[in-house]
């Protein structure tokens, strides 16, 4: 189970998608195989393809706040979800971004097609701007198609934890192997230290009405909050940060195998927590 394709490479394909089509189309109209429109025809297909863009936009938009709100909750009430959900409204916000402007430029070009059509028209050099347009109009359509689709796919958590730990651990099919166990039992100890050493952030950070059961901070949050406070380094705090996301992504679907070296990487980090916070300080803020 792999993610989908990666952003970047989305927004290449359709990007040249979009080119391919504006020249062939455009080429084949200059060069008289296309279809003769008079103004009319020209006025109503570019105002209803601009409606077309503009309404569906706006629904899927509509729909994607909603859904964002539900990652953002889910989030909220697994912690260990954090890394996956964030990566994911990433993903999405940049494809909704690239969808906005293809969305854009589609009601751009049909305005224009809809002006010069008057003073183009009669000898067809409007060719080139109802080419484009309809060629922004296919992309943009296809583009919010596969939007939709990479958002309501069934198991994207599990397709984003896969992805994560590909960038975390991209050798472990690679090189021999190490211990899930020795992984695991090096991060449950520093688990421990972190909690140890930020349990004066979580006291400070607690609901005032409920004083007794403070909310339980993520692993990631206190390491970042003993960086910030400069308890820890940042070369520390962001190998910290691999294991944790590295972590996560297995409990939620990811794999269930480590590298020896993310191993040797937990062993390590473990050696240089203890070294950052010895036992005598682990309580302070």
């Amino acid at each position: 189970m792999k993610r989908f394709w990666a952003t970047r490479v989305v927004i290449f394909l359709f990007g040249g998608l979009f080119v391919l089509l504006s020249v062939v189309s455009a080429t084949a109209a200059l060069r008289g195989y296309a279809l003769k429109l008079n103004e009319n025809q020209v006025l109503y297909l570019f105002s209803t393809s601009a409606q077309v863009v503009a309404g569906i936009y706006g629904l899927t938009l509509t729909g994607f706040i909603f859904f964002r709100n539900e990652l953002t909750r889910e989030a909220l009430e697994v912690d260990t979800l954090v890394q996956a959900v964030e990566s994911l409204k990433q993903r999405y916000f940049t494809l909704l971004l690239f969808i906005t402007t293809f969305a854009g430029l589609t009601l751009l070009v049909s305005n224009l097609a809809i002006s010069y059509e008057a003073i183009l028209g009669a000898n067809g050099r409007n060719a080139l701007f109802i080419n484009v347009g309809q060629s922004a109009f296919v992309t943009t359509l296809l583009a919010i198609a596969y939007f939709v689709f990479d958002v309501i796919y069934p198991n994207r958590i599990e397709v984003e934890n896969r992805w994560l730990q590909d960038q975390v651990d991209p050798t472990r099919s690679e090189q021999r192997k190490g211990s899930l166990e020795d992984f695991v039992r090096n991060y449950n100890r520093i688990e421990v230290l972190l909690l140890d050493a930020g349990r004066p952030y979580q006291e400070k950070t607690s609901n005032s009405h409920e004083p007794r059961i403070p909310r339980r901070m993520s692993n990631a949050r206190l390491a970042e909050f003993l960086f910030r406070s400069e308890r820890i380094g940042k070369d520390l705090f962001h190998r910290l940060q691999d294991l944790i996301t590295l972590r996560n992504s297995i409990i939620h679907g990811a794999e269930p195998a480590v590298s020896q070296e993310i191993v040797d990487a937990s062993a390590r980090v473990l050696a240089d927590l203890e070294t950052s916070l010895p036992p005598g300080a682990r309580n302070e803020p």
